[in-house]
């Protein structure tokens, strides 16, 4: 049994590595695409793959998912390939499966079904020692509505400025 210091040092420790572990965001969903929707959802992944995300390897840009014989899979989601991987290296454009609950998926699958909306990954993360993707479902934005974010960016920025 560990004595209470050694519990405090170890947790700790976790917050430490948890702290290293890199976090990837999809910047530009957020200004093509207008969030109606989030949920959280795990990734299937093979060992080399986690190597070269935790090597800081990956682009979400062109990233999106699509429903497939009742499952969800996350389709032109580019991981490079590991360096220091050998012949057991994984191929970099495969299509990766999105592990969430029946219920989740119904419902995404009927939402998604909407003229317009599609789903589209928004940032890449880890918890607990796994891989986690937010998913959002997402409609396109016009171009007015792109020139009012930009807009409303550049006077907030201004305010800041002005207050600092």
């Amino acid at each position: 049994m560990k004595s209470k210091v050694a519990r405090k040092a170890a947790a700790a420790g976790e917050a430490k590595s948890a702290a290293k572990e890199p976090t990837f965001d999809n910047r530009r969903a957020r200004f093509e695409y207008e969030k109606l929707e989030s949920l959280e959802v795990g990734v299937a992944l093979s060992g080399t793959e986690i190597k070269s995300i935790r090597n800081g390897n990956l682009s979400l840009n062109e990233g999106f998912a699509r429903v497939r014989d009742g499952e969800l899979w996350l389709v032109n989601f580019t991981i490079p390939p590991y360096k220091e991987g050998s012949i057991f290296n994984h191929e970099p454009g495969r299509p990766r499966k999105l592990l969430l609950h029946k219920e989740q998926l119904e419902r995404l699958t009927g939402r998604a079904a909407e003229k317009g909306l599609t789903l589209i990954p928004l940032r890449l993360y880890f918890k607990r020692g796994r891989v986690k993707l937010e998913l959002g479902l997402m409609r396109g934005k016009k171009i007015w509505d792109k020139r009012r974010t930009i807009a409303e960016r550049d006077a907030k920025r201004d305010l800041e400025r002005a207050t600092s």
